[in-house]
């Protein structure tokens, strides 16, 4: 993969799930000022940039899901993972694709 390029879509793994709960706190009390009993990873695609992002759908039960784009810097830095952006509304046939 070429840096700065989006990755094949990926089944996630257990590592991709620890990354969507550690950010599951801020997404929900603090930007959707809610919580769902069911946050589940589901696909994710990387970009390699100062660090890496992850564009993760993650199902929050009912037929809904979600897609999170979360930072994680270099380890030099040492700083966790950051939720930077999402995207609500979705649905599980919706694309995992590139969004601000």
């Amino acid at each position: 993969m070429m840096t700065g390029g989006l990755s094949d879509v990926q089944p996630a793994t257990p590592d991709i799930q620890k990354l969507a709960d550690q950010v599951s706190e801020d997404f929900n009390e603090n930007k959707e000022n809610q919580s769902y009993p069911i946050f589940r990873a589901v696909d994710y695609k990387t970009q390699v940039v100062a660090g890496t992002n992850y564009f993760i759908k993650v199902d929050i039960g009912q037929g809904n899901y979600i897609h999170l784009r979360i930072f994680l810097p270099l380890p030099h830095t040492n700083e966790g993972p950051s939720l930077t952006s999402f995207q609500t509304g979705k649905v599980e046939s919706d694309p995992l694709n590139y969004f601000d």
